[in-house]
Parts: C-alpha cells; sequence; structure tokens
C-alpha cells in the first residue's frame, strides 16, 4: 500500500490500494445509510473487505474522490475518512445480526490469515497444542493435516508425547475427510479457540507496564514508581502488586527452586545471589547439596565488589528463566502483593 510522503501519512494515490482496499474506501465514504450494498457480497468477500477497512488508515479526500469517480460518474469527493475498527464493526452491525458481527470482529482482530488454517499457522505453536491435547487424536489429525508441515512438527513436539505418536499414527491412516466434519471442525475452532485466544491476549494496560518495569534497572524502576505514585497512586500500586521480581523467587516451593537451579548458569546465580537479601540467599543454599553451597559461598567471596549493572542483569535473567519454565508448567510462580497463584 502506498501511503502519502504529505501530512499525516495519508493515502493519496488509489491507484496503489488493493480491490478489497477500494471497495472498503468507498464503502465508508457512502456510510451506514448505504450499508445494504454489503448484502449483495458473500461472506468470504464481507470478511476480505472488513479485514482491509479495519486496517486502512486515513485517506485523503483526494484519493476518495478520485475512486467514488471511477463508480459514480460525476460524483464529488466526500471528504477524508477514517477506517478503523469501530467504524467497521458499526457498519456491519447495521445489516447483520449482533453474534455475526461479534463472530467475524474477533476473527478480524484475531491471528492474521484469510482462512481458519491459515489463522492456525500464526498461532504460538505451545499455546496451540495446550488447547489440542484435550481434543480427540482424530480431530488433531485433521487440525494438524490442514496447516503447513514445519508449524505442525512444532506442534507435535509439543504436545504430551503418547498423544502425539496417537495423533501421527491416525494422520498416516487418515482418508479424505468429509467436508461436512471438516466445517464442524473448522466452526468450533471458530467458536471455542480463537474466540477464547482473542479474549486472553487482551492485556490490561497495567500487566503490560509491570513487564515492562520488570525490565527496568533499580534506579530506572524506583524513578518512575516514584515519579507515577505522585500522579497516579492507584496505577503505582497496581502496577507493584502486579511485578514479579526477584525477591519474589523465595516464595517458589523447594521443588521450584531445585528445578531453577538446574536451569540456572552457575556464576549466573552467583552474581544474582550476591545482590539478593540473606534470607533469598539462605533459601537456595539450603536447597543445594552442602558441598554445592560451600562452593557457591566460595565463589560469591571470591568475586570482590561487583557492580549494581551486573547484579541487575543476572536477577532479571533468573527472572526470566522462572517465567520460562512456568510457562512450561514445570514450576509454579506466585506474584508479588498476592497469595494467588499467577502463571506467566
Amino acid at each position: 500500500m502506498a501511503r502519502a510522503s504529505g501530512k499525516k501519512g495519508a493515502i493519496e494515490d488509489p491507484s496503489k490500494l488493493s480491490g478489497p482496499e477500494k471497495a472498503a474506501v468507498i464503502l465508508l465514504a457512502l456510510g451506514e445509510d448505504h450499508a445494504h450494498i454489503w448484502e449483495n457480497l458473500d461472506e468470504e468477500e464481507v470478511k476480505e473487505v472488513s479485514q482491509a477497512m479495519a486496517g486502512l488508515g486515513t485517506v485523503s479526500a483526494e484519493a476518495v474522490e478520485q475512486l467514488l469517480v471511477e463508480f459514480v460518474a460525476g460524483m464529488s469527493g466526500s471528504g477524508t475518512v477514517m477506517g478503523s475498527y469501530e467504524q467497521t464493526q458499526r457498519l456491519l452491525a447495521a445489516f447483520m445480526p449482533p453474534d455475526r458481527v461479534d463472530a467475524l470482529m474477533e476473527e478480524i482482530r484475531g491471528p492474521a490469515g484469510r482462512t481458519m488454517w491459515d489463522k492456525l499457522g500464526n498461532v504460538n505453536e505451545a499455546v496451540l497444542a495446550n488447547y489440542l491435547k484435550n481434543e480427540y487424536p482424530q480431530t488433531v489429525a485433521v487440525v494438524l493435516s490442514k496447516v503447513k508441515a514445519d508449524h505442525a512438527a512444532r506442534v507435535l513436539t509439543a504436545l504430551p508425547e503418547d498423544f502425539a505418536l496417537e495423533c501421527v499414527q491416525r494422520m498416516l491412516r487418515m482418508e479424505p475427510v468429509q467436508r461436512d466434519i471438516l466445517d464442524k471442525i473448522e466452526q468450533t475452532l471458530r467458536n471455542e479457540f480463537m474466540s477464547n485466544l482473542l479474549r486472553t491476549s487482551k492485556r490490561d494496560s497495567h500487566e503490560l507496564m509491570a513487564e515492562i518495569f520488570n525490565s527496568f534497572d533499580r534506579q530506572t524502576e524506583a524513578r518512575f514508581i516514584g515519579a507515577l505514585e505522585e500522579t497516579n497512586r492507584e496505577a503505582a500500586e497496581r502496577i507493584r502488586a502486579l511485578m514479579f521480581v526477584f525477591e519474589d523467587l523465595g516464595k517458589l516451593d523447594p521443588g521450584g527452586i531445585q528445578t531453577l537451579l538446574r536451569a540456572v548458569e552457575k556464576d549466573q546465580l552467583a552474581l544474582a545471589l550476591k545482590g539478593s537479601s540473606e534470607t533469598l540467599r539462605e533459601l537456595f543454599f539450603s536447597n543445594m547439596s552442602e558441598r554445592a553451597a560451600k562452593i557457591m559461598r566460595e565463589d560469591m567471596g571470591a568475586m570482590g565488589p561487583v557492580r549494581l549493572k551486573d547484579v541487575d542483569g543476572a536477577q532479571m535473567a533468573m527472572v526470566q528463566v522462572a517465567k520460562d519454565l512456568a510457562a512450561r508448567g514445570e514450576i509454579m510462580l506466585v506474584g508479588q502483593g498476592s497469595d494467588d497463584e499467577l502463571i506467566y
């Protein structure tokens, strides 16, 4: 898509727009009063034009006029239009039942791809495997036969081994799938998996900021939190509660600590513990063998003074390892300021 080199990046040259984008501009210009035009499009065309409309951005008045002239001789431009999710949803609501509008908008906002199988190909393999592991092996075999081979391979790797092997065997024996069965599977994926994926991906802004604050060094974090407390104490407290910091590793159970110890480099662990509280340091030592704890203490003593920046980096790396382990279900993390268990 060619955007203008002029003000605000408006689209100036309509000849560079695709067919669906041109149709989207025309329908936006005509507005809700002419929504009946959509009734002449089939469902796939509605999806394609809606997708183009939702991501269109600003179109200059001159470009709108040129496009309208192509369709209606002598018609002048109606001014700049802006394509957005909200505008698209309002236009669709003028002629579609609310449940169909909601489903369509969920698809537009969901993973990229024209068909359901294209969309599945853009879903993280661990997320997709976590959903499919609760389905019948035959259903999983059908799904994996419809996505690209490299993505299917990654999903199979993320599934429990016995279950994955059963799915492979079903795929080897699979005959052509009847259209109605395929439609049913596709509908189930759309109604259950994709809609849930969209809901879980709508992240609270405070959660996002907590992750960003987690990545700050101590001085930067303290500066931002302090400034935020002066202007919005409630937001600062909520972010602080959602943050998962190095000292929160002290809430791990013994099994979780031992799993984390096996996953962390020894020199990184020594540097991270060098700057930790005595309580957390002793907790880690108590989950090592006596000999390993003694060697670790000696290594930390031999380091001498260390830079705070290096300690922060080692602690942040350990927190990230812990989150990765939690995402794989190998440990359970408990967030700061809460008694509830939080899976990252």
